[in-house]
């Protein structure tokens, strides 16, 4: 590699690339010495300007960074080899920003797949402190920083050649869409490979203390995937790893913001559904923090108790309830709870256990008269609901739920699937997803019924909560396509009108453009401030000139007693005081 010319090493290290990608278990390339080059490669990038400026040098410390992280994802044998080479130092260099996010993001694989062994994790543990403050300072930067340096860049002239060519590989260069795409894909695997290499860290019970600040909590309860990263928890997964321990428990239990997004993606149709369930419940287990978290949590779980099988739990309703009620009947009388968390509380400990020791001993007999009973009120809620009368026919839907047993699951959902829609008519969507959340964990399987996840995408919408509003309407269109019944119709137009609402307010780089737009209207706002002084201070010479011409500066100073700078000031005073969705019908 060293005795190749220099406008050829790009070349040849590219060639390397696509064997590292393709076969990434041949040792013959580790047992030549490969990480000793690329070390040394991306050493001379950081340090030597005028090399890395020469030639097509600015993309070797992309490829030498990608190659060392592909041999070493998966084997732990590489990985020592990679550590003996020492590839640390470089590799770190790049993590620090001595280039660009780009070289960052295969900087922080590579990183993280070393700390992933418990053979090479010393190693990378040398460097703790700083690993872990930048691994967390560019997770929480780096949407900014890419929309900042690259997506927001309109003027393709002005975005950085080997960018865009390492970015396409040279498909569709220069076509903005497909760029952008491919950064967004891009920053979306760089923060998650943060977090990954955090996590490296946390699951050992290291560094805690550091990512349990508060605002960094509050940036990692925010983190989401997207759609372009579906197979990474992002943010919520180390969440998960630090509610495992003490100090985690307690941080997290301390800020609002995180328990309310943790219950949120608790009711939601996300694929890491599970993991929210998880960090709740463990905050509920753990004495020190359950009544921090119990005025919110409850209103949310007690949704999910006949909630069956997820994320390959079995019975996570029951586990739920069980947590909820541990010590209801027994708690202490001066634990102040609200009135809507008590009777969230009484109707779990109702249904979960009182309701369902009464039906033990129910007849087959008596429980076919109830079901025909239900079926009659629900009937009359439907009559009620068609003649626009909406609270009467809600009130009916509640009649027949309160009479109807627990082992009439399909009947219970349609009921709360109908008292849903009431809710979403009568303006109150938390109402509405309550019940949706509770017909949807009675759906077989779970978080299948078509009419209560559109009920509920709804619903979130009325809250503004895009992202749950964005998974329930994508399964509910999954439904569509899937189902006997409809899967030769088209997707319904106004499912595709939520979906195109909710991708653009779920867009990775929707704060990072939020937040650069007003800094530009700030910054405009001052220059027009300035310019306006500027105006001001040139012509007020020749204003005063012109006031003592006239003789307003005798007749002022004649009839007042104030300095003529009062009067004006007070005029100024004066001057600013004077200018200052769609529906289904119920079943």
């Amino acid at each position: 590699m060293h005795q190749i010319e220099d406008q050829e090493l790009v070349l040849v290290l590219s060639g390397l690339w696509n064997i590292a990608m393709t076969e990434p278990q041949d040792g013959e390339l580790p047992s030549l010495g490969v990480f000793e080059c690329m070390a040394s490669l991306i050493e001379r990038s950081v340090n030597d300007v005028d090399w890395l400026l020469s030639h097509q040098n600015i993309y070797i410390a992309y490829y030498a960074a990608h190659i060392t992280g592909s041999y070493t994802i998966n084997n732990a044998e590489y990985a020592v080899k990679a550590i003996d080479a020492g590839v640390i130092p470089p590799l770190l260099e790049l993590l620090r920003g001595k280039m660009s996010w780009v070289e960052q993001r295969v900087a922080v694989r590579a990183l993280g797949h070393l700390a992933s062994y418990r053979t090479t994790f010393k190693a990378i543990a040398l460097y703790e402190e700083e690993v872990v403050r930048l691994a967390m300072r560019l997770a929480s930067t780096c949407l900014e920083v890419v929309y900042k340096m690259f997506v927001g860049v309109k003027d393709k002239k002005k975005r950085l050649r080997y960018h865009c060519d390492l970015l396409t590989r040279g498909v569709g260069l220069g076509d903005l869409e497909i760029e952008n795409r491919k950064a967004e894909e891009w920053a979306s695997q760089l923060q998650c490979w943060c977090l990954h290499l955090l996590s490296c860290f946390a699951i050992k019970g290291r560094s805690l203390d550091l990512m349990c600040k508060p605002e960094f909590l509050k940036d990692l309860s925010e983190m989401w995937g997207g759609l372009a990263n579906g197979t990474s928890p992002s943010g919520i997964g180390l969440i998960r790893i630090l509610c495992y321990s003490k100090i985690g428990r307690r941080s997290v239990a301390e800020i609002k913001q995180v328990i309310e997004n943790l219950c949120n993606l608790s009711r939601s149709s996300d694929d890491w559904q599970y993991m929210g369930i998880d960090c709740l419940l463990l905050l509920l287990k753990d004495p020190d923090t359950r009544y921090k978290v119990m005025e919110i949590a409850t209103l949310y779980l007690s949704d999910l108790i006949e909630l069956r099988d997820i994320g390959g739990r079995s019975n996570i309703g029951e586990k739920i309830a069980r947590v909820l009620l541990g010590d209801f009947k027994l708690r202490n009388s001066k634990i102040i709870m609200s009135n809507s968390v008590q009777r969230a509380l009484e109707e779990t400990w109702n249904l979960n256990i009182k309701k369902r020791m009464n039906e033990k001993t129910m007849s087959a007999e008596k429980l076919e008269e109830q079901r025909v009973l239900v079926a009659l009120i629900k009937q009359q809620g439907n009559h009620s609901f068609e003649l626009g009368k909406i609270q009467e026919a809600q009130l009916k839907y509640t009649e027949a739920l309160e009479l109807c047993p627990t082992r009439l699951k399909k009947e219970r959902l349609v009921l709360y699937s109908n008292r849903a829609q009431c809710s979403l008519l009568l303006k109150d969507p938390d109402a509405a997803i309550s019940d949706t959340t509770r017909a949807i964990c009675l759906s077989n399987p779970p978080n299948s019924h078509g009419k209560s996840l559109w009920r509920r995408s709804q619903a979130y919408d009325m809250k503004g909560l895009a992202k749950e509003s964005l998974m329930d309407c994508i399964m509910f269109i999954n439904g569509c396509i899937k189902s006997e019944a409809t899967k030769h119709l088209k997707i319904p137009y106004y499912a595709v009108r939520m979906i195109c609402k909710q991708m653009d307010s779920t867009w990775l780089f929707k704060a990072a453009q939020s937040k650069t737009l007003s800094k530009r209207a700030e910054t405009e706002e001052q220059s027009q401030k300035d310019d306006d002084l500027r105006i001001y201070q040139d012509k007020l010479p020749s204003l005063k000139i012109s006031i003592q011409g006239k003789g307003f500066m005798a007749g002022l100073s004649a009839t007042s007693q104030e300095p003529l700078h009062g009067n004006w000031k007070g005029r100024r005073n004066v001057d600013r005081a004077g200018g200052s969705g769609e529906s289904f019908s119920n079943q």
